[in-house]
């Protein structure tokens, strides 16, 4: 028996995830889809392999804890303290 093609809304579903991840996981993580036109189609079996493969699995969860990178927002009081010369 031949598989049926699914759409982007049915694999969504599938997974329990919406349709913006189903397009984000084919341009970042490889999610086995087929362009049929201008439309993605799917085989449930290939994304099932993948998923069981660890194709869904959280980028953060590949690698090791880090902590974020950035500058440490101020609170308002500080600033309001720094704005009148008030540094503690």
């Amino acid at each position: 028996m031949n598989e049926h093609w699914v759409s982007v809304e049915q694999i969504a579903e599938h997974l329990g995830v919406v349709r913006d991840s189903i397009y984000r996981w084919i341009d970042a993580k490889g999610l086995p889809a087929h362009k049929i036109g201008r439309l993605w189609k799917f085989k449930l079996s290939e994304v099932d392999d993948w998923v069981r493969g660890g194709g869904a699995q959280d980028d953060n969860e590949k690698r090791p804890a880090t902590k974020p990178k950035g500058t440490v927002r101020k609170t308002r009081k500080a600033a309001a303290k720094r704005a009148a010369g008030r540094e503690d």
